[in-house]
């Protein structure tokens, strides 16, 4: 097998056991969890593989799927600094078994006979709305539409077949994303008017943990792979008979994501969205499309240093006085001035109100609860 223009080349072989079903086959999951995944049963550990489920009927998705299963590996590529190194890797990721696209009727049934098998964690990574609903769902669809609604299906396949309580590591970049998604599950099988024991089996049962990730994955790979930086986080939420898919250096389980989620959005999250506001309303210049350019320029710099020293790090300071935000923004201006990646300010800008009360209102209002006398301006300009 051999790497050729970001290609992997080796036909698919016979199909393996299957360990962990992963709703997603975009390319943060490539180049994260699936990579994690991918170094641990390299490592020795008893990983076993993985089954990519393509949940939307998008051409590009179908394609991705029908990478995936011709070929018996793809590329990652790790570009950028770590600790003021220069990183250049060339991964090669082989953990996932095979791809279905669950708008086919046919692969749709395969997956709910994978869920009755040796599944033991079902991981998910979907779109923006991925969490929302669809009126004409019911259950006798070939699948259903919505995301919720094929893992309630998938759930119940599994708890027929009387096999054991699975474990759920949602990874969309939601606040308490599983506990979330567990209430939207449970509260359409009632509607659906499931059985009382197969609900109590999936909110008692299984396992929902909340998670955190953290790692920029900036460019797709064709047909299949990706570009990321050497960062990495998959931070998971400790709860009662949690059992993680593999260990790994970059995967922590901790206690409590609230400081994970404050540090990111605060500081990672705030800063891309303070400098693509900055950015629109300097008419979008042509010459600065890369946050690895922005970064750099005289005229956007220096006012994020301003932002974050005066108006962000204060309130970081005072509500995670044990996390080290300071050391955390030294590491995120790094992350941001990784020259490989096409970390591109036109994608940040995708749903930028949103983000922009998500992220900058946020603070300012934190700010204003602990310091009510402290002036904000550049959070203000941000929310005219």
């Amino acid at each position: 097998m051999a790497f050729k223009n970001g290609k992997v080349k080796g036909m698919r072989q016979k199909k393996a056991e299957i360990s962990i079903l992963q709703f997603g086959t975009g390319r943060f999951l490539q180049a994260h969890v699936d990579l994690l995944l991918d170094e641990a049963a390299k490592s020795g550990q008893p990983v076993g593989k993985v089954c990519a489920l393509q949940s939307s009927g998008q051409e590009e998705g179908r394609k991705r799927a029908e990478a995936l299963n011709h070929q018996q590996a793809y590329p990652v590529r790790i570009e950028g600094f770590r600790n003021g190194q220069v990183i250049e890797e060339l991964r090669e990721v082989s953990i996932i078994d095979r791809a279905l696209i669950l708008a086919d009727p046919m692969q749709w049934q395969e997956a709910l006979t994978l869920v009755k098998g040796p599944v033991r964690t079902i991981i998910s990574n979907t779109a923006d709305r991925g969490y929302e609903l669809f009126e004409d769902d019911h259950p006798d669809m070939l699948p259903p539409a919505s995301f919720p609604a094929k893992l309630l299906l998938l759930l119940r396949a599994r708890f027929a077949a009387g096999g054991a309580p699975l474990t759920i590591l949602p990874c969309e970049l939601i606040n308490g994303n599983a506990d979330l998604l567990k209430k939207i599950v449970i509260e359409l099988g009632r509607a659906w008017h499931f059985a009382d024991d197969l609900l109590a089996w999936i909110s008692n049962g299984c396992v929902w943990a909340n998670t955190l990730v953290d790692r920029i994955v900036s460019e797709s790979l064709s047909p299949i792979g990706a570009v990321a930086e050497p960062y990495a986080l998959w931070a998971i939420q400790e709860v009662p008979g949690l059992t993680l898919p593999c260990t790994h250096a970059d995967i922590r389980v901790v206690k409590d994501l609230y400081p994970y989620e404050m540090l990111k959005l605060g500081v990672l999250n705030l800063s891309h969205t303070f400098l693509v506001d900055l950015w629109l309303r300097k008419g979008r210049p042509k010459s600065l499309t890369l946050v690895s350019q922005i970064i750099k320029d005289p005229d956007y710099f220096p006012v994020l240093q301003e932002l974050l020293h005066d108006e962000v790090l204060p309130v970081l300071r005072e509500l995670l006085p044990d996390q080290e935000p300071d050391l955390y923004m030294k590491t995120v201006i790094e992350r941001f001035s990784n020259p490989f990646l096409k970390h591109r300010l036109a994608d940040i800008a995708q749903n930028h109100e949103e983000k922009i009360r998500r992220r900058i209102l946020m603070v300012r209002e934190h700010s204003r609860r602990l310091f009510p006398d402290k002036a904000t301006p550049l959070l203000d300009g941000c929310l005219r």
